[in-house]
C-alpha cells in the first residue's frame, strides 16, 4: 500500500513538470521584440530619409548634386552654404522667423494663462461653447481665415510685416494653447485656490502667486508647442508677407524649381531650418510628451 501512495503522488497533476516549449522560454518575446525593432527602423528611415537626401544634395558639388542616377561617392563642401549666407538675405529671413515666433508665443501665453484658468475654474455651457468654438476654429481651413486676414492687414496698413503675421498666428494658434493650457489647469486641485482665497487672495492673486509657479512646466510646453508652430508656418506668412517681413520657410520656397545652385540654397535653407527644430524637440521631449499626455485621463 505505502508503495502504492508513492507511486501515485509522484504522477499526480500538481506534482508534474510544465512542459517547456521548443526554442527557449523567452524565444517567442525575442522574436516579437526584433519584429518590433526592425518595423521602427524602417519607420524611422521613412521620415528621416528625405532630411538625409537633402544633407547628401547640399554636401556635393552642384554638378553632382542632382545627376540621375545619384552619386553615392563624393567629397565633401560647404559651398552651399556659403552661397546661401553671401548672395541672399537669408540672415534676415531668420531674424524675421525668430521675430515672429517670439512675439506670437509671448502674446499667446499672455491671453492663454487666464482665459484658461477661468475656463478650467468656471466649468459652464458658456466655458463648454467657447472650447467648442474654439476647437471649430482651429480645424478650419487655413485659407478660410487667412484670406480675411490679409484684406485686414491691407486695410490697416500693416500688410508685409512681422506685426501682422504675429498677431495672425497669434488667431490661429491660440485655440490649441487655450486647450493644453487649460488640461494643465484642471490637473491642480481646486482646494489650493480655495485655500488662497480663504488667506485673502483675489482671482488674479492666486492666479499670480499660486497657480504660474505650479503651472511652470505647463506653460513652458505651451511655449515650446507655440515657438515651433510660428517658426515652421508657411502658407500664412507666404499670403501676409512680401519682401520685409518674408520667413525662412517662404524664402526656401521661392527657390524651389529655379536653377541648380538656388536649389541647392534651397536644401541648405532647409537643413539650417530644420536641425534647430530637431534639437530643441530633444531637449524639450519631456515637456514635449508631457503636453501630449495632458487631459488624457482629466479633461
Amino acid at each position: 500500500m505505502s508503495v502504492l501512495r508513492s507511486t501515485d503522488r509522484s504522477t499526480s497533476p500538481a506534482t508534474a513538470r510544465p512542459k517547456v516549449p521548443r526554442g527557449g522560454p523567452g524565444s517567442g518575446g525575442l522574436r516579437g521584440r526584433i519584429i518590433v525593432g526592425g518595423l521602427l527602423v524602417l519607420i524611422c528611415w521613412a521620415f528621416l530619409s528625405p532630411v538625409i537626401w537633402t544633407a547628401m544634395s547640399v554636401s556635393k558639388p552642384t554638378d553632382v548634386a542632382f545627376l540621375s542616377p545619384p552619386v553615392f561617392t563624393w567629397t565633401p563642401t560647404i559651398d552651399a552654404f556659403v552661397d546661401l549666407w553671401q548672395t541672399t538675405l537669408f540672415y534676415e529671413y531668420v531674424l524675421n522667423t525668430l521675430v515672429v515666433a517670439t512675439i506670437s508665443t509671448v502674446i499667446s501665453l499672455v491671453i492663454g494663462i487666464p482665459a484658461a484658468y477661468a475656463l478650467s475654474r468656471f466649468p459652464s455651457w458658456v466655458a463648454v461653447a467657447l472650447l467648442i468654438a474654439a476647437l471649430i476654429f482651429r480645424a478650419l481651413p487655413r485659407f478660410a481665415v487667412v484670406l480675411p486676414m490679409y484684406d485686414l492687414s491691407r486695410a490697416l496698413g500693416i500688410y508685409d510685416t512681422t506685426l501682422a503675421l504675429s498677431l495672425a498666428l497669434v488667431a490661429i494658434n491660440q485655440p490649441f494653447s487655450i486647450w493644453l493650457l487649460r488640461n494643465f489647469f484642471a490637473e491642480i486641485p481646486r482646494e489650493l485656490d480655495e485655500a488662497a482665497m480663504l488667506d485673502g487672495c483675489s482671482r488674479w492673486a492666486t492666479l499670480r502667486r499660486i497657480m504660474l509657479p505650479l503651472m511652470g512646466p505647463g506653460i513652458l510646453t505651451a511655449g515650446i508647442f507655440m515657438f515651433l508652430f510660428a517658426f515652421q508656418e508657411y502658407l500664412t506668412a507666404l499670403i501676409l508677407t512680401d519682401v520685409e517681413a518674408r520667413t525662412v520657410p517662404v524664402f526656401i520656397a521661392t527657390q524651389l524649381g529655379q536653377t541648380l545652385p538656388m536649389l541647392q540654397q534651397a536644401g541648405a535653407a532647409s537643413i539650417l531650418l530644420t536641425m534647430p527644430v530637431i534639437a530643441f524637440a530633444f531637449i524639450a521631449q519631456r515637456y514635449l510628451v508631457a503636453g501630449l499626455n495632458s487631459g488624457s485621463v482629466k479633461g
